[in-house]
């Protein structure tokens, strides 16, 4: 009941100085506005990138071709396409913690339907492709082995050029588009992925037999129908992901012929490392992020004090005739920290009330959810209490520890 009485008392001289009082949340609401943002980012960044990871693929190597240099003039990686289908299917046949070797052949192709036309990504695949990088059929079929092997005109479709072509993209299914002037029969849609990491729509894509691909889209000559740009390895277990790499290179040498002294014309890459290492980097920028938001509120919790001061101060009057009344030194000293914990705890709401609309309008600039745990408000409210209660406490003990007589005599 006493407490209740303080809490109204304190309540009464805070909205006494209503415009004071504000101005000195001000460092509580912009050091709680700016953990929460921080947090919400760190939380939103982290999300996305474990969903980037997912929709490549876990366990994943790319092997691609590397670069060769001739009369002093260097190409780059990719330009030579050393790879070949004997090397997939020699990477999957020899090395048992293999569970996918995929291979695409990747060109630019306007695709048509009837009046409607698309510009889209056309990839050539086999069938571990879709293995390897976790694409789900959402309706429809995927190919068989007997159509990569016939090279037969049929397509798997991504949502965004079915959208653009067909309006709905379940109606795709069995319907013919054209690409590059051959005809082909979509038999699957691909269920959605969103942008990888570097904004690209992974659902703006048409897939083929990379055999079709080959023979009726790309071209080329014939000798070099059967080499490859790149190849997409997933491997059974995290742990085996190094071993891997060195077979893959041993394998690799051996079947072209390349002396281990000599630079490889390939690289093989740990994509799943990659962007483990770029989650961690985001944790990181994250945490300091987090610490300079935090030093804001400690910056804030030091202007309270010094608010808190000044009221002792010109209050010293009331705090000596309270005395002489009967008020103990604990009361006066409780009255001025609730004092405290209100105006830190006013912040703190007015913070989070500021955070919720600056995330609410940083979530579609940013392009990905923002995430805000629970528990961070709760430990933000949390932490602004005892902020009250830790800068308050000397004010307060200040006030405390005044001699009755001394503050009913103060001018």
């Amino acid at each position: 009941m006493m407490q209740l009485k303080l809490a109204q008392t304190a309540w009464t001289s805070l909205t006494r100085n209503l415009m004071r009082s504000v101005l000195t949340t001000l460092g509580i609401v912009i050091g709680i506005s700016a953990v929460v943002i921080m947090f919400a980012l760190g939380e939103g960044a982290q999300k996305e990138v474990e969903a980037q990871i997912e929709s490549l693929g876990t366990n994943l190597l790319m092997i691609k071709s590397g670069s060769v240099s001739a009369g002093g003039a260097a190409g780059g990686a990719g330009n030579v396409k050393v790879l070949t289908m004997g090397d997939v299917e020699a990477i999957k046949a020899n090395i048992p913690q293999v569970v996918a070797a995929g291979t695409t052949q990747n060109a630019q192709a306007q695709v048509v339907s009837g009046n409607a036309n698309w510009n889209t990504r056309v990839e050539g695949i086999n069938l571990d492709v879709l293995t390897a990088n976790n694409w789900e059929i959402a309706a429809g079929r995927a190919f068989t082995q007997q159509e990569i092997n016939a090279a037969s005109k049929v397509a798997l479709i991504g949502e965004t050029v079915a959208e653009e072509l067909f309006g709905v993209p379940s109606m795709a299914i069995g319907e013919k588009v054209r690409v590059n002037k051959v005809t082909v029969t979509i038999i699957g849609l691909l269920k959605g992925k969103g942008e990888d990491m570097r904004g690209s729509d992974l659902d703006d894509t048409l897939m083929l037999p990379i055999s079709t691909a080959k023979r009726r889209i790309v071209g080329g000559e014939a000798k070099y129908m059967d080499r490859v740009s790149r190849i997409m390895v997933q491997v059974d277990q995290a742990k085996n992901m190094d071993w891997v790499i060195s077979e893959i290179d041993s394998l690799l040498r051996q079947r072209h012929r390349i002396d281990s002294q000599d630079t490889a014309p390939f690289s093989i890459r740990n994509l799943s490392q990659m962007m483990e290492t770029r989650a961690k980097a985001s944790q990181v920028f994250s945490s300091l992020l987090a610490g300079v938001a935090g030093v804001s509120l400690l910056v804030g919790g030091i202007g309270v004090m010094n608010i808190m001061l000044v009221t002792v101060t010109e209050r010293t009057k009331e705090i000596g005739l309270r005395m002489a009344v009967g008020a103990k030194p604990a009361d006066i000293r409780n009255q001025f920290l609730i004092e405290s914990v209100i105006l830190c705890l006013l912040g703190a709401l007015l913070g989070l009330a500021v955070s919720l609309a600056v995330l609410a309008v940083a979530e579609p600039v940013f392009g990905w959810a923002m995430v805000l745990p629970g528990k961070i408000i709760v430990l933000s409210i949390a932490a602004t209490a005892l902020i009250g209660v830790g800068f308050g406490y000397y004010p307060a003990n200040k006030a405390a520890n005044m001699d009755p007589i001394d503050a009913l005599r103060y001018e």
